[in-house]
């Protein structure tokens, strides 16, 4: 098939190599305009933009979907379908009708649950033992359409929501290029999502990356994890922010109240509403990531400091 593919950061690129490697023809590639990025703020290509400038392949940044000289080229390219992984922008119904197939979409979520921006982050914050990806049918509303084909994918203890997202992409991959294969075939069934089971992912922001100390300590573990890479989990340390990388909850340690710090000989911990948590990266405001021991020996950490 002719395919036009949109899509716009790195975990875009395992789906994009599959269908290079594949029998389809990608006639361009659909993404976020460039943004400015870096100290100088100088305008960047997306990932996957910069992936089709790499082979020759035409790449339309349309500020929205839904502007008329965008719509124009996509029907002068006259695709027969549309892949989309984590595109950014809500396509329109003028353009869902463009391609003769429509648009699917690899979404990492076993739908219905986990619809919107973040499903791998809800996932892990929310402590769920297995999760997915979906290729379902693009339609106006919110990741509602019909399913074409799922696959499954347990989330280890460990996992961040890097480490599974990235999992995802490749498995996922091959689950687009299979339904693309059956779309062309014929043979592909979309079936409709059951109205049970429906949840929601929004992006996770700033705040909700702020570690609750109150919190026991599976829901800090779970919370440091979901933020891990983005938006970086971060706490307060002398009234300057303070990002973590991923704690290992401790069974056996003291007592402490909520946010209070004890440094010991190999490791640092931090009280929370159950057992403490052992720091693991910690990344003090203007200074490079470091383990915890050798952050509170540059801190000096004196008797009642805490954490907030």
């Amino acid at each position: 098939m002719r395919l036009i593919f949109a899509g716009t950061p790195a975990v875009t690129i395992p789906a994009l190599d599959a269908i290079a490697g594949s029998s389809h023809e990608l006639l361009a590639v659909v993404t976020r305009p460039d943004a400015p990025a870096g100290r100088g703020r100088r305008l960047v290509r997306s990932p996957a933009g910069a992936w089709a400038d790499e082979r020759g392949i035409e790449v339309l940044t349309p500020a929205k979907p839904r502007e008329p000289e965008f719509q124009e080229r996509l029907r002068q390219l006259a695709p027969d379908c549309a892949p989309v992984v984590a595109y950014g922008a809500l396509v329109p119904p003028s353009a869902l009708e463009i391609p003769k197939h429509g648009w699917v979409n690899l979404h990492f979520s076993l739908l219905p649950a986990w619809r919107g921006a973040a499903p791998v982050q809800h996932a892990v914050l929310h402590g769920d033992e297995v999760t997915g990806a979906s290729v379902f049918e693009l339609e106006a509303g919110l990741d509602t359409g019909p399913v074409y084909g799922t696959l499954t994918e347990d989330i280890r203890p460990a996992d961040t929501s890097g480490d599974l997202l990235e999992r995802l992409a490749h498995s996922g991959a091959g689950l687009l290029v299979a339904v693309l294969d059956a779309i062309e075939a014929g043979t592909a069934v979309a079936r409709p999502q059951p109205g049970d089971g429906v949840t929601f992912a929004p992006k996770l922001t700033v705040d909700d990356a702020h570690i609750r100390w109150s919190d026991p300590s599976f829901a800090v573990d779970r919370r440091v994890r979901a933020c891990t890479p983005a938006p970086g989990a971060w706490t307060t340390f002398r009234d300057d922010r303070v990002k973590l990388g991923p704690v290992h909850p401790i069974a056996n340690a003291p007592q402490l109240a909520p946010g209070d710090l004890l440094v010991e000989r190999t490791q640092v911990l931090v009280g929370t509403a159950t057992t403490p948590v052992a720091l693991g990266e910690v990344r003090a405001a203007g200074k490079k990531p470091m383990s915890a021991t050798d952050w509170a020996r540059g801190s000096r950490i004196q008797p009642g400091e805490r954490f907030v």
